[in-house]
């Protein structure tokens, strides 16, 4: 929330709440008139007796803390940079201190936030954008930082484009009077989510975007910080970069606090994001129970270059602290913001795990839009594609070599899931009806069993296996060659295990059957018995990523290429697994928004990778070679182990 009368400014010596191991300096305020006092972060208005002691008793501390700091890091000093000072003929920019109390990311929280706004900023013309997290102590006039200085500087020289930061606080939740605050900082910053992300684009952006112009272009974006706020930053970025492209990190905390130890993993897996990153960090930097700065910010590095990202990094022999950081942050600035006006872009021609599955610059094409939830995408024998709209009942169908939709049928109750035969012949898994039913092609539809629920399903010449997540069960229907039910024509328990089994797809040489645990992390393994349809052996075997925010997997549809690798449609991405269950690479998800349900491989050698994500479905040509349960088997080669 802005504060109007935020105005009025003066240079005050303050002992301000340490964070990262940086010493207080002095901090941009505003004076209270009534009772000159100042009104910052943490400190509420009072004129009595007992604050100027708790002031007195501050400054005491801070005395003592910094004679302890001298001595351990007396060998640890770096040159003024001349950017980071006032030059006489450099026109000055203005920063403002105001209060946000209005989160609802956060609920609760208070946060003091400071905005620098250049000389050269003509509201007529949107800005670009830095954010800076723990952001009171970029704005110190006698900090290390002193970003106004430096932005002054290099938007003059033109060596950075006129731009606008907003240097924010973590939040605060007050206890009120004889109790401790709650501090969100190490939640808000450590914490593996776009979360912290939702705060800065859904609600701090927009209210700063009240008072100045700020660009949309992700690119003309960059968020920084230190230690927590570095990986912050990078989360920020990570989780959203259609919002920001650029990101500064210094004695970043990539450890195992709140699961930031994933991201090296994550960065290497993923398909690249277009983000330009600076890395900065020390040899004695924090060694201690979340793990070691120094070798997590190697292994983030190794992991960028590896991945083909435009990284830069700056190693010292510092400690976990702003000193080095500081003293390199206007180059690190020039470098950041070096190309401006190009786009950002990955170099992945070289990808180990892209350059054979995906095409380089291949994007994502949206076939149809406007359904309410569509989900179960299905070849058929002569490559059409069919997927469903399931809270309207209707099976939409994607012509071979189109790239647009057709409604087939628009009167199947609580269809969820669709698969074919060899002969052409449509299952359908109605889940809230609790009916398998079976479409010909001549459009004649018979229900082949009923009364217990079915998710997904895959079809096979001898039965039907098809999930039952209320009954956490895999059930089996035999089947002979017309499609009609053997037997009683009851289906059987076939397998359990997972939690709640989700979708499924038999391997290429059909002696196994890969069920997904939509609450869990793993998709399950089970050999098949071709006599029975019994599931033997079943177990938790491929590993899948998961928000590390997230108790629930999220995993839903699978689909299956001829090496064995499989396809897992969720919250991160569709994820390829090789047969040894372990994920290679994330492709990323087509949009942001609505849930990524379900995938299927199609057209031309079965390369082009359909995806069904909330109300509407996307296709994107691959180097895959996918293969369909009605087509003839085959003996994967044996992986590597």
């Amino acid at each position: 929330m802005l504060d109007s009368d935020a105005r009025l400014f003066a240079i005050l010596e303050l002992p301000n709440r340490l964070v990262d191991g940086i010493t207080p300096h002095f901090l941009f305020g505003r004076f209270d008139m009534n009772t000159a006092i100042y009104r910052g972060p943490g400190l509420r208005r009072s004129g009595s007796w007992t604050a100027s002691l708790i002031r007195i008793g501050a400054r005491v501390s801070v005395v003592m803390f910094l004679c302890s700091a001298v001595l351990t890091f007396a060998q640890e000093s770096y040159p003024v940079h001349p950017d980071t000072v006032a030059k006489d003929g450099v026109p000055r920019g203005v920063v403002t201190a105001h209060r946000f109390v209005d989160s609802t990311v956060y609920p609760g929280t208070e946060r003091d936030y400071f905005v620098y706004v250049p000389a050269q900023y003509d509201k007529t013309k949107p800005a670009a954008l830095m954010v800076f997290q723990d952001g009171a102590k970029y704005v110190q006039e006698k900090g290390e930082y002193r970003i106004h200085h430096v932005f002054d500087n290099l938007i003059h020289s033109g060596e950075m484009p006129v731009t606008i930061a907003v240097c924010v606080n973590p939040g605060i939740v007050p206890g009120g009077d004889g109790a401790q605050d709650r501090f969100n900082r190490s939640f808000e910053y450590d914490t593996v989510s776009d979360r912290y992300a939702s705060f800065v684009i859904d609600e701090l952006i927009p209210e700063v975007r009240k008072s100045y112009a700020i660009t949309d272009d992700p690119n003309l974006r960059a968020i920084g910080g230190s230690s927590s706020g570095a990986i912050a930053a990078f989360g920020v970025a990570w989780h959203r970069s259609d919002q920001f492209r650029r990101v500064f990190s210094t004695v970043g905390t990539y450890v195992g606090l709140r699961g930031g130890n994933e991201y090296p993993t994550l960065v290497r897996k993923h398909e690249p994001k277009p983000l330009r990153i600076f890395l900065q960090d020390g040899s004695n930097d924090l060694n201690i129970y979340g793990g070691s700065w120094w070798h997590a910010n190697q292994s983030m590095l190794a992991s960028l270059q590896w991945a083909g990202y435009q990284v830069k990094n700056e190693w010292g022999d510092g400690g976990h602290n702003g000193k080095h950081g500081a003293a390199i942050f206007p180059d690190a600035m020039r470098w950041l913001w070096q190309d401006s006006d190009r786009p950002i872009e990955s170099d992945v021609s070289n990808h180990p795990e892209l350059k054979d599955r995906l095409i380089e610059g291949e994007p994502w094409k949206l076939i149809s839009d406007g359904h309410k939830y569509t989900e179960g995408p299905a070849v058929a024998p002569n490559g059409d594609v069919y997927f469903i709209d399931g809270p309207r009942g209707e099976i939409w169908k994607i012509a071979d070599g189109t790239d647009h939709a057709t409604k087939f049928v628009d009167d199947l109750p609580g269809v969820s899931a669709l698969m074919f035969d060899g002969d052409g012949r449509l299952y359908c898994a109605r889940n809230t009806a609790l009916i398998v039913t079976r479409i010909d092609p001549d459009g004649g539809r018979t229900d082949l069993c009923s009364g217990v629920s079915c998710n997904d399903l895959v079809v096979l010449n001898h039965g039907i296996y098809f999930t039952g997540p209320t009954e956490q069960a895999v059930w089996y229907l035999p089947i002979d060659a017309d499609g009609n039910p053997r037997g009683d024509g009851k289906p059987i328990k076939a397998g359990t295990g997972p939690t709640k089994p989700n979708g499924l797809i038999v391997a290429p040489d059909r002696r196994f059957l890969m069920v997904v645990d939509a609450e869990g992390r793993y998709v399950w393994s089970y050999k098949i018995d071709p006599q029975t349809g019994e599931l033997l052996h079943g177990q938790p075997y491929s590993y899948v990523h998961t928000p590390q925010d997230d108790m629930i997997g999220g995993a839903d549809g699978v689909t299956m290429t001829k090496d064995g690798s499989l396809l897992v449609a969720t919250k991160l991405g569709i994820q390829i697994i090789d047969p040894p269950g372990r994920v290679h690479l994330i492709v990323s998800r087509p949009s942001l928004s609505g849930k990524l349900s379900n995938c299927v491989l199609a057209g031309e050698n079965m390369s082009t990778l359909y995806v069904t994500c909330g109300s509407k479905v996307f296709s994107r040509k691959t180097k895959l070679d996918g293969i369909a349960p009605w087509q003839p088997a085959v003996k994967p080669a044996k992986p590597n182990l």
